[in-house]
């Protein structure tokens, strides 16, 4: 299955006609997205972003310069406030000095140019830090390379697992449709699977539990089935994972305590495997059951976990940090 991304990124470049890439080249104290985060620019809409405010609207407006521009790719001169220094495609002289702290200016060739901004008062913006963005025209070579990014991205996204899709297991689908994961909602009910977002995988299984055991490394698992019986034999499953991310169940302090006893005594389950559990899932501080309040509680959750998981020295994969696409 592609990615919801994947398919707007392809979908963005066929019908945006010229396009520019701005794209993060360097950054230096607090700044609103890190080295690699871009976005395209069409002369109409744009696709993506490099941390909003009047940093974004200036790019914007500089990637429009070079695509409309009367010499084809050339970027204009003139220096907007907190902009430190700036490579005009064509230009032939070394680029303007560097003051303390800041990016040098790169040489620019036909069709490419960089801004060096500084996130100060000057334009709004109280960050701190600097950015240094690349801006390029979009060729068929590039066009490719973004796709291929995209696509490399997306293999290496972690996957969460909704077992069960129910009312919370469709509201936290829809949850987190949109966010930097591969969701799999794996159903023993086939109407159970109807509705859901074009972006999720959906799995119709018998043996839901098999799904744990076939799951990729650092995987998240979030158990909400129609029946506490299945959900118990999902579970013990998921927590004999000991790659696994997250683990979590729906349902009260007592279906919790229940379960560790059935765990403990009929599952060979251990303490320790028990202390994975996350249940209820969202916490239990906000006192609001509906299936949409609890999906955006266990949505930071699960976040969380998988953003600890994935930093932690024993996980056993890690997205490599996306190259510049400069080249």
């Amino acid at each position: 299955m592609t990615n919801a991304k994947v398919q707007s990124l392809k979908a963005f470049l066929a019908g945006a006609g010229r396009v520019a890439l701005v794209e993060v080249a360097g950054t230096k104290g607090s700044t609103p997205r890190e080295t690699g985060a871009f976005m395209l620019v069409s002369g109409s809409a744009t696709f993506g972003t490099v941390g909003g405010g009047q940093l974004e609207y200036m790019a914007i407006d500089k990637a429009r310069q070079m695509l409309f521009s009367p010499v084809e790719g050339e970027m204009a001169t003139e220096r907007p406030e907190g902009v430190v220094s700036e490579g005009t495609a064509g230009a032939s002289s070394t680029a303007a000095a560097t003051p303390p702290g800041g990016f040098a200016a790169t040489l620019p060739s036909r069709g490419r140019g960089t801004l060096d901004i500084a996130l100060g008062p000057e334009i709004g913006q109280c960050c701190g830090g600097r950015v240094e963005l690349l801006i390029q025209l979009v060729d068929p070579a590039l066009e490719a390379k973004l796709v291929a990014a995209a696509e490399a991205e997306e293999a290496q996204l972690p996957h969460v697992y909704i077992l069960g899709g129910g009312h919370v297991g469709q509201a936290l689908a829809s949850a987190m449709a949109l966010l930097p994961v591969h969701i799999v909602v794996v159903e023993t009910r086939a109407e159970a699977l109807k509705g859901m977002p074009e972006a999720v995988e959906t799995k119709l299984t018998p043996m839901p539990e098999a799904m744990v055991r076939e799951a990729p490394a650092g995987s998240a698992f979030v158990v909400l089935t129609h029946d506490h019986a299945l959900d118990f034999l999902i579970v013990a499953e998921a927590l004999k994972r000991r790659d696994a991310a997250y683990v979590g169940m729906i349902g009260s302090r007592t279906k919790k305590a229940t379960f560790r006893n059935w765990f403990l005594k009929s599952a060979d389950g251990s303490e320790a495997e028990f202390a994975r559990l996350v249940s209820p899932i969202g916490g239990d501080a906000v006192k609001d059951k509906r299936p949409q309040v609890i999906a955006a509680l266990a949505v930071a959750e699960i976040m969380t976990a998988l953003a600890g998981h994935a930093a932690a020295p024993s996980a056993q994969s890690k997205a490599p940090r996306r190259k510049a696409m400069a080249g």
